[in-house]
């Protein structure tokens, strides 16, 4: 081999090695990219979250009590419906988690209400717009069912923060204070699942 081939070979080479860095650092960069601009949204996000209950007048013992008790019972409702008609098998493990979670949280409330001073009598049972939900939902199959249930478990866990933080800063029983601080960490983790999955349902 001359000398001219083998310099052309090295250069050759060189720049191969430079562009297949440079992609590397471009993919980097753009990962990196997509990363920080996740962590924004979750900060948008939980500040809005923040903002809702903020604003969220505080609703007595009794009024916090029936409207976490409703909002678990339609938790459970819809995720049971999800078990047998979602298409997706992320769908079928979030709903799953909803059944065994608001099984656990409603226990807590209804705890936590036996205790209470004056008593709490909860009343459980679905509003009636929780039924039309819940009948809509039912007609439903496939991707379509998976992209309604998802939106509607992000408006449904929205508002379930709102509550649960409203009650936790300035509810006046104590026992129920602490329940709704401890349901409100549990529900946000399921807020945020359902607004990652409402980005792959969504058509």
């Amino acid at each position: 081999m001359n000398r001219m081939t083998f310099m052309i070979l090295a250069t050759g080479l060189t720049l191969a090695a430079c562009n297949e860095a440079t992609e590397q650092r471009a993919e980097n960069a753009a990962g990196s990219a997509a990363a920080t601009a996740d962590a924004a949204g979750d900060r948008i996000e939980n500040a809005a979250d923040n903002a809702m209950a903020a604003l969220t007048p505080t609703p007595s013992a009794q009024e916090f009590a029936n409207k976490a008790a409703k909002s678990d019972a339609f938790e459970i409702a819809a995720a049971k419906l999800a078990a047998a008609k979602a298409s997706s098998a992320e769908v079928k493990a979030f709903a799953a988690q909803m059944i065994k979670a608001h099984t656990e949280s409603s226990a807590k409330i209804k705890a936590a209400a036996g205790k209470a001073k004056p008593a709490v009598t909860i009343d459980a049972a679905l509003t009636a717009d929780q039924k039309e939900d819940l009948a809509d939902l039912q007609k439903l199959t496939g991707a379509k069912f998976d992209e309604e249930y998802i939106d509607g478990q992000v408006d449904a866990h929205e508002d379930a923060l709102a509550l649960m933080r409203s009650y936790a800063s300035g509810g006046t029983d104590a026992g129920l204070k602490t329940a709704a601080g401890e349901i409100a960490a549990v529900v946000e983790g399921h807020l945020k699942m359902a607004r990652d999955l409402e980005a792959k349902t969504d058509r």
